[in-house]
């Protein structure tokens, strides 16, 4: 049975022991790793889908977002192993590429890319739609190609600054998230709203797991960005260990304020029944619940709140995490070379931050022209992210127990498993249209696969002796 007790040592190890260069600045620390996945997956962001959750769950959002959190944290947890394994950029890329097998790892990261490529887009847009609720002289496509001009610049001036953005927006996130959440109380306390129940949490008259997992597939959308953790692995100047530990914090910190901030909002609804039957077609469900609670500058401030939350501080981490997910592929030969390059000054890969913005910006703008474009992309991104990380389970029971006998039960077969079928189900639950959209993706990464075969660019990677043994 292999030891492996020697992966912190490893990680501290520069990447060269793997065959690769090291480029990216080591500067993260910890701290810096948590707040970038809490920025990522943002602590308030309910606000924007909460009123497609509620109606997906019969009012039971604080429910789905429990379940959620549980999902994911499993999820974590394969993380955490796998990152102590391979400490380097790329994900569920490099976890399946090096765990299982490199044809399986660049499916994986082209299922991944489904979510990486597109949650920026989403979220310009989201947030481009809500400045424009605001201040409607602006048109949508100006304040989305604002946002995009902005995080770019950040993002370019190295990760050190992007970090330094991230600790400042997430401090202004939790204000507004406790000022709604106190006040949001006070009012229930005072009469307003339907008082304290449990029915956010449980109700028997709509409950059904069917019900309540295909909320699941929509609310999961608010812990995407934990993962992102995992692309920063060559930029994280502490062991291995902090990459997973900074995973599991970061998920258990926003599931809990997800919990209370919905279950709050949820007893807060003015009219539950309409919004169920009906849903949130203009996206203001939320805002309207903090209208009930703290009048008008309550739902202006959760509407402000939520567009600078998602188009600049969300937005700027999950550009920098797709930056680095398609640096690493491209440093691999399973994408073009030049998206490879690495600022030599600002260690950052400036080539592949500026595709990202050029996509974002184009994708923002295509899905704002079509119809129920916002529900559209969402389910695309949820897609590609849940399917990539059924490949990461696999990978932790393959890598750990079919390569190298690990005896390790619950954190290399038992927890992996359970995550495989939680998110599974999930999957099993989501719309139709959904399913289909993925599997047309999941061929035309098979189709590019095999056109790599064919041209002598077989999927590879740099092996280290460990892996060899």
């Amino acid at each position: 049975m292999t030891d492996f007790r020697h992966a912190d040592q490893q990680a501290s190890e520069s990447i060269e022991h793997y065959g690769y260069k090291q480029e990216l600045h080591r500067s993260l620390s910890f701290g810096d790793l948590l707040v970038y996945g809490l920025v990522f997956m943002v602590p308030i962001a309910p606000f924007g889908i909460f009123g497609g959750v509620f109606q997906g769950s019969g009012g039971m959002v604080a429910l789905a977002y429990a379940i959620g959190m549980v999902a994911m944290m499993f999820t974590a947890l394969s993380y955490a192993q796998m990152s102590q394994a391979f400490p380097m950029a790329g994900s569920v890329y490099t976890y399946a590429g090096r765990g299982i097998a490199p044809p399986v790892g660049f499916l994986s990261g082209w299922m991944i890319l489904l979510d990486y490529v597109l949650v920026p887009a989403l979220l310009y847009l989201i947030a481009a739609i809500a400045m424009n609720s605001l201040v409607s002289a602006v048109p949508v496509w100006l304040w989305l190609i604002g946002f995009v001009i902005l995080n770019t610049v950040v993002n370019y001036m190295g990760i050190e600054m992007t970090a330094k953005v991230n600790k400042i927006m997430l401090v202004a996130e939790l204000i507004v998230l406790a000022i709604f959440i106190v006040i949001g109380i006070v009012a229930l306390a005072q009469g307003k709203g339907r008082g304290f129940d449990f029915t956010p949490l449980y109700n028997p008259d709509t409950f059904s797991w069917s019900l309540v997992f295909g909320a699941v597939s929509i609310a999961v959308l608010s812990f995407l960005g934990f993962d992102g953790i995992s692309t920063l692995a060559e930029e994280n100047k502490e062991s291995a260990r902090a990459i997973g530990r900074s995973m599991v914090a970061a998920l258990l910190v926003a599931g809990v304020l997800f919990i209370v901030q919905t279950w709050v909002a949820s007893l807060l609804v003015p009219d539950p029944a309409q919004l169920i039957s009906k849903g949130d077609p203009e996206g203001t469900a939320f805002y309207d619940a903090a209208a009930v609670a703290g009048g008008q500058w309550l739902s202006k401030l959760t509407a402000l709140a939520t567009a600078i939350a998602w188009g600049f501080a969300n937005a700027l981490v999950a550009q920098a995490a797709t930056s680095r997910l398609l640096y690493a592929m491209a440093r691999d030969r399973q994408l073009p070379s030049f998206l490879a390059k690495v600022h030599p000054r600002k260690g950052v890969p400036v080539n592949a931050t500026l595709l990202v913005a050029a996509v974002s910006l184009a994708v923002g703008l295509f899905f704002y022209e079509l119809s129920n474009g916002i529900a559209r992309l969402s389910t695309l991104v949820n897609l590609g992210a849940l399917t990539a990380f059924l490949a990461l389970h696999v990978s932790v029971v393959w890598h750990f127990v079919g390569r190298h006998g690990s005896r390790h039960w619950w954190k290399h077969l038992i927890a992996p498993a359970i995550g495989f079928a939680i998110l599974a189900f999930v999957l099993i639950n989501a719309e139709v249209y959904a399913q289909a959209l993925g599997l047309i993706w999941f061929a035309v990464g098979v189709v590019i696969m095999i056109v790599l075969l064919a041209t002598g660019r077989k999927p590879e990677l740099n092996i280290s002796d460990e892996e060899i043994q």
